[in-house]
């Protein structure tokens, strides 16, 4: 559902010229309440399971024991190296932080293993396929998702959760709340390294206004729908989803 006509037409991302597609590209693995909504219907939060306090504290159990595991399991070990092989690879920092929203709109400092040059536009540009401004080391890192791992800290501080939707840039997100109606209910509960749309293969920059729109789709499915066992499908499948993408 857009809201603002004239921007929608000449905004940038309805010039791309490829046809909308996700990984896989298999309906069946939708959820059937979402291959049977309308297309562009997308419903406000009703009566989320996370605003019942036992869910949210059984949630965070969750994000606690899983980030603790990769930190301690992972982390401890692998970010060393490639710490070692960003510093060999480029000049600037081995992280990169960059505000992003967290639960009910405030900002926190999103942590990433730095992947591009510093640049002067790492905060106000998405990153495109074939972006000249991703090193070749930076490259892998995204391919790999390795990337992503130092934001099982922020887990652990507790502005991310391990499943949720993925966070925006600050200013894509106010571009996108004057695009779509309900676009702010995202943030009824934290940010997520990955989420149900991310396992279902939406991954990486969005080329055109309906993937963004179906993305949101999948982020308010999943609020309204919550469970543990929902948490731990998504996890897994985007683990096999990470490591069929390598292979």
């Amino acid at each position: 559902m857009f809201t603002v006509k004239a921007y929608l037409m000449s905004n940038e991302l309805l010039k791309a010229s490829h046809p909308f597609t996700y990984a896989g590209n298999n309906d069946q693995q939708l959820p059937t309440a979402i291959r049977a909504a309308p297309a562009g219907l997308i419903t406000a939060i009703r009566c989320s399971p996370l605003a019942r306090p036992h869910n949210i504290i059984l949630k965070r159990l969750f994000d606690i024991t899983i980030s603790l595991l990769v930190i301690v399991c992972l982390l401890s070990w692998l970010l060393p190296i490639l710490a070692l092989l960003i510093k060999l690879d480029s000049r600037g920092p081995v992280f990169f932080l960059q505000q992003r929203n967290k639960q009910k709109g405030g900002r926190f400092a999103c942590i990433k293993l730095r992947t591009m040059v510093v640049n002067p536009e790492a905060d106000t540009m998405t990153a495109t396929f074939n972006d000249k401004r991703i090193t070749a080391l930076g490259n892998f890192l995204r391919i790999s998702h390795l990337d992503e791992l130092p934001q099982f800290l922020n887990v652990l501080w507790g502005d991310m959760s391990v499943i949720g939707p993925r966070p925006h840039m600050v200013a894509e997100n106010i571009k996108y709340n004057i695009l779509f109606n309900y676009y702010n209910d995202r943030h009824f509960v934290k940010p997520g390294i990955t989420g149900l749309a991310q396992s279902l293969g939406y991954y990486g920059p969005a080329a055109r206004l309906q993937e963004i729109e179906q993305k949101l789709k999948f982020d308010l499915y999943y609020i309204n729908h919550w469970s543990l066992g929902m948490d731990i499908k998504i996890m897994m499948k985007t683990i096999v989803m990470i490591y069929n993408k390598k292979s």
